[in-house]
């Protein structure tokens, strides 16, 4: 069994989550840049070296050239798309947890909080591909050295005007190919270690600070573990300029296949891992927060 029978009230879930998500941005953010550049260089010509060596070099010639805002370049997407992404997120996985119970008491099995989870990126993908289309952009041109877009609101307009509404959710196949699977993991994990970690006797709503950023970090590990290789296809996709994958996904891979070998396929992979465990910690803490004060000041919600 997965958890001790309680309520579950999906709009605490996204009230929660939407707090939860905007924790993970700020902590996450520049590892994401990092990541992002990382799976869309170019690849080095014969004799010559790479743009980036490895996530480290990434991450220090950023900051060398561009200073601390470079690595948190293309934020404003995130942020104004995570909040209510996150909040859909967790909304979505509340919903889907309520619509398997036959009554409130019922206690979900984990392949049941794996489907929740699924549904859950379900739901979060029509906000979540034009926020990572337009993040994308963003955190590559400065490393191009053109400036093409002059903030989110920018590019957005741009590629509106470029493509009309379908340039702006560009890659939403692929999205929807690696958050699906990706969120079942994603809150699955989280819910089996949170009872793994609750001390014999104790209620896993007492789970402590340290214990519930552990659950979390592991859990964004595990997410991201099934999660990157249809993130590199992704990010490669929405990148592109219009037209060179005009069989979608199927062309990137193959691509990248012939090119770069089955490794590319885990490219930013060290970016990626080094910022799941804290990203996704402060985001179970900031919704573990949230629900315990929404509890307490609205507990009839």
């Amino acid at each position: 069994m997965a958890d001790e029978a309680k309520p579950i009230s999906p709009l605490k879930n996204l009230l929660a989550g939407g707090f939860g998500g905007m924790c993970l941005v700020f902590v996450g953010h520049p590892l994401d840049t990092v990541k992002v550049r990382l799976q869309t260089q170019p690849p080095s010509l014969p004799g010559q070296p790479p743009m980036y060596s490895g996530t480290f070099d990434c991450f220090r010639k950023t900051l060398v050239r561009e200073g601390i805002t470079g690595l948190y370049r293309g934020m404003a997407a995130p942020i104004i798309g995570v909040t209510p992404m996150f909040a859909v997120c967790f909304f979505g996985f509340g919903l889907g947890k309520k619509l398997q119970q036959k009554c409130p008491e019922d206690v979900l099995s984990y392949s049941q909080i794996f489907a929740a989870g699924m549904l859950s990126g379900v739901f979060t993908t029509g906000i979540m591909t034009p926020g990572e289309r337009i993040k994308c952009l963003l955190q590559i041109q400065a490393s191009s050295g053109e400036t093409k877009y002059h903030g989110a609101l920018d590019c957005a307009k741009k590629l509106y005007q470029e493509s009309g509404i379908r340039g702006i959710y560009k890659g939403t196949v692929l999205t929807l190919m690696r958050d699906v699977p990706a969120s079942g993991m994603y809150f699955m994990t989280y819910e089996w270690l949170k009872n793994i970690l609750t001390p014999e006797g104790k209620s896993v709503s007492e789970l402590s600070v340290p214990r519930i950023l552990v659950a979390g970090g592991i859990a964004g590990i595990f997410n991201w573990a099934v999660a990157i290789p249809p993130d590199v296809l992704k990010s490669r996709f929405q990148t592109a300029p219009p037209g060179k994958y005009s069989n979608g996904f199927r062309d990137v891979l193959r691509e990248l296949i012939q090119n770069e070998g089955v490794t590319s396929l885990y490219k930013g992979f060290n970016a990626v891992m080094i910022r799941a465990f804290p990203a996704n910690a402060a985001c179970f803490l900031g919704f573990e927060v949230a629900m315990k004060f929404l509890n307490w000041a609205t507990p009839n919600l």
